[in-house]
């Protein structure tokens, strides 16, 4: 006879302050606290509080809300935050997350138009992990589709597992948007896998970022995987709440998408049980 066991991951869950835009930074850290949060991954944007050390620090501590993890600001409508140098980015992304405790450092590849930047990527991504404890976790990003073409916007590639990176973050919003194999893709980088970002999505050309469980993506089954091989890096809720009505439906939103996580972060085993003594 086996007796069930439920093994629970040391993986923390945190909340991305991208999940609550257009509120503030501020927002996402009373949202975290409120519905139990682990902590929270900084998006880096044009909010000037996602931008301020100090200003994070007191957030964290007033609601005692840890920082896991800093987004380095590599988005389009971040071009301008903290420097036009891409290194320089990264640099301060860095020191941000030495300062606030912070032990994941989230990195877009390049886009293909930074030549000089992206030909020196993955040496450099190597360079800068070597001179500190905080991981940079590249993320899986996803061509860019307009009706019947397709745009390879990233460089080197896209698809980070074709490149050589210490750890990665697999996004599974991008990997929908990619149409690409989730599991598949977390085979590929193995025990390298360092960060996630939890999102759903159903293989629209848009980044959908959907609540987990509303789209097609396996995100029931990563989460047991993880369960299942004792993943202790940080599971993020990435989502998008842009259309909820009211500021009740977005928390509304964020709390299913905690429970989803709790729910599935755990993977039920068996261990045999005590034979009877004779």
């Amino acid at each position: 006879m086996a007796e069930p066991v439920v093994r629970i991951p040391d993986a923390k869950v945190a909340l991305s302050t991208a999940s609550v835009y257009p509120e503030s930074t501020a927002t996402a850290f009373e949202i975290a606290a409120r519905l139990g949060y682990d902590g929270v991954e900084v998006m880096v944007w044009t909010d000037p509080v996602s931008q301020d050390v100090e200003a994070l620090r007191r957030l964290s501590d007033y609601h005692q809300v840890p920082i896991l993890a800093v987004h380095a600001p590599c988005l389009l409508i971040t071009q301008r935050v903290w420097s036009t140098d891409p290194w320089i980015k990264l640099q301060r992304a860095r020191a941000a997350a030495e300062r606030l405790g912070a032990s994941t450092v989230v990195v877009h590849p390049p886009f293909r138009w930074q030549r000089q930047y992206a030909k020196d990527f993955v040496t450099g991504i190597w360079r800068m992990a070597d001179e500190t404890d905080v991981r940079f976790a590249v993320e899986n990003m996803y061509p860019w589709r307009y009706k019947d073409r397709e745009m390879l916007a990233y460089a080197p590639e896209w698809d980070v597992t074709k490149d050589d990176y210490r750890h990665f973050t697999v996004d599974l919003s991008h990997t929908a948007t990619a149409r690409t194999d989730a599991l598949s893709m977390i085979d590929r980088m193995g025990d390298r896998l360092g960060h996630v970002h939890l999102a759903d999505g159903k293989g629209s050309a848009k980044d959908e970022h959907l609540v987990p469980g509303r789209g097609t993506q396996p995100c029931a089954e990563l989460l047991e995987r993880l369960a299942r091989t004792g993943f202790d890096g940080h599971v993020v809720i990435e989502v998008n709440t842009r259309r909820a009505m009211s500021a009740a439906e977005r928390e509304a939103d964020l709390a299913e998408a905690l429970a989803f996580t709790r729910l599935h972060l755990a993977s039920a085993v068996t261990r045999p049980s005590r034979m009877p003594r004779p």
